[in-house]
């Protein structure tokens, strides 16, 4: 049983943590937010199991002891992340027709290009929050050019998807204003471009067919609930992430430095390893056996919580050799970081090829780039669950011995 003291070093050093939890295999937390019993699963072979079995249950209403998880109107709460098959199996087979590589290579110049404004406009300062000036509007434009909305109505969705994850009473009350604003505004934008289609993702969401079945108008709002959110909150602190660590390990980040472009074989394996190394989503979405199952020599029973480790099976050392090591140039990698099995991230494409476009770019135009705080003065979320930085200052000077100079014949 994990007490107190281990969940927060779970939270506040998980490196530490995630040996323990492998060396125990299945462990039983003392008590989930809702009062109700859960288990961590933290082997790779196991967390692959788990992801892969049609026994676990995504859908809250599998759980024996009434999980309502964020509490969402049913316009929003019916998606992918709480469904099981046959509904979910049709509802992916219809977006994965919408949401095609195509699509995701089309945006590959709009990416390059939201990069390079976003640098340029950080090139006449000295310092800058690379969280807040870059990595944030470079994923909220993105999942914008995507899904085919202006921007600053992204940066609005944001604030309301921010407003959920408060903790306090004031941001419980500006989450409920949040949640009925986001229906009202994607009711809006299925309607407008029902009546106006466009190139875009809403459209090829609408015109989507299983047969003569069609997206319903609640599973394509809370469809596009879920693109909007994972689709840029993960982005952002996958880039932050991977910057914190390539800054910590010089020689890997000259790999990157070597690359003539962002889309070389070696950029691809880079992002793979950064993925499994630094990756910001550390637990799988809870699921629920459908019946008894036995796990690592553990009987869980039907209808409690269980949370798949996906960063300890990343650092399994049974599985990757010098699991510890940042190394770019892993081959093999067949990390866990997307999920695996029948609920595999959709958007894996597009964040690999944001985080190609992004890591490349920043360091080709800051070539001496480096944090502006101790690494240890980092401030990273509140949350076991996941693994982001809330800010990430940096120095942008392209070399400190010439900044120096500058300064002392400046002082002559």
């Amino acid at each position: 049983m994990l007490d107190t003291a281990f969940s927060d070093l779970l939270r506040d050093d998980p490196q530490a943590a995630y040996p323990k939890l492998r060396e125990a295999g299945v462990c039983p937390v003392n008590r989930s937010k809702d009062g109700s019993p859960a288990w961590i699963i933290a082997r790779y072979d196991e967390v692959r199991g788990v992801l892969a079995d049609p026994r676990m249950s995504l859908d809250k209403r599998s759980s024996r002891h009434g999980f309502t998880g964020f509490g969402l109107p049913p316009m929003l709460d019916r998606n992918l992340l709480n469904m099981d098959d046959p509904d979910h199996a049709r509802i992916r087979r219809l977006a994965a027709a919408a949401f095609t590589p195509r699509r995701t290579e089309q945006l590959r110049d709009r990416i390059q290009a939201h990069a390079d404004r976003l640098l340029d406009e950080l090139a006449a300062a000295d310092e800058a929050d690379l969280i807040a000036e870059f990595a944030e509007p470079l994923a909220i434009y993105v999942i914008c050019d995507l899904i085919g909305i202006p921007a600053e109505d992204g940066a609005a969705f944001r604030t309301w998807t921010n407003a959920l994850l408060s903790k306090n009473s004031a941001g419980r009350d500006a989450a409920r204003a949040g949640v009925a604003q986001m229906i009202g505004y994607l009711t809006r934008l299925i309607a407008a471009r029902r009546e106006e289609p466009r190139d875009d993702l809403v459209t090829a969401l609408i015109a989507a067919r299983d047969g003569e079945a069609g997206l319903s108008e609640e599973e394509l709002v809370s469809l596009l609930f879920v693109i909007l959110w994972a689709g840029y909150e993960n982005s952002v602190h996958l880039t932050a992430n991977s910057v914190v660590s390539l800054l910590a390990h010089q020689e890997q980040l000259e790999v990157i430095r070597q690359q003539p472009d962002p889309h070389t074989d070696a950029m691809g394996r880079a992002v793979e390893e950064l993925l499994r190394h630094d990756q910001p989503v550390t637990m799988a979405i809870r699921r629920f056996p459908l019946e008894d199952v036995e796990i690592a020599g553990h009987t869980v029973p039907a209808g409690d919580m269980v949370t798949a480790c996906l960063a300890s099976a990343n650092f399994d050392p049974e599985r990757f050799a010098d699991a510890e090591q940042l190394e770019l140039a892993r081959d093999p990698n067949p990390h866990l970081a997307f999920g695996h099995g029948p609920h595999y991230c959709l958007g894996a494409p597009l964040a690999r090829l944001e985080t190609r476009i992004a890591l490349w770019t920043l360091f080709h135009r800051f070539p001496g780039l480096r944090l502006g705080v101790a690494a240890e003065e980092l401030r990273w979320q509140e949350d076991h669950r996941q693994r982001g930085l809330l800010e990430l200052p940096v120095r942008l000077a392209a070399d400190v011995e010439a900044e120096v100079g500058a300064e002392v014949e400046a002082e002559g």
